[in-house]
């Protein structure tokens, strides 16, 4: 089965380390996963919407990462827009297990976070959710 290209939508400012940690688990020989394009530490230009957007058209799915300070990163809120617009699969990983995560303020109430375990990672891939 090919792997899925996936997009990582985190807030830059405070969680790169686990866009890191993302990336370091798409090089693991049993993935299901690509990392194939992701969230950019960018000031918004006027065609930074337009940019989002041609590279979500590329992928697969997004995983959108939460961490402590997700619902303040602007970018990630209107990344998730921009798939839900496009009819892009995707769902929210908690990405600190030991803090309070929260959700992107485009994530709807009902939207469930995922823990992040390896385990959960691939079938959250694999379409389970």
């Amino acid at each position: 089965m090919a792997k899925k290209r996936a997009f990582i939508s985190f807030d830059a400012e405070h969680d790169d380390d686990l866009r890191v940690m993302v990336a370091e688990q798409a090089e693991l020989p049993d993935t299901p996963f690509d990392f194939a394009d992701r969230s950019a530490k960018e000031l918004p230009t006027s065609d930074w919407k337009e940019k989002v957007k041609n590279r979500l058209k590329n992928v697969d799915l997004m995983i959108v990462i939460c961490g402590e300070h997700t619902d303040s990163a602007n970018g990630v809120s209107a990344e998730l827009s921009m798939a839900k617009e496009l009819g892009l699969p995707y769902f929210l990983l908690k990405g600190r297990s030991d803090k309070t995560c929260v959700k992107p303020k485009s994530a709807s109430a009902l939207e469930k976070m995922y823990s992040w375990t390896w385990d959960n990672l691939k079938l959250l891939v694999a379409g389970s959710r």
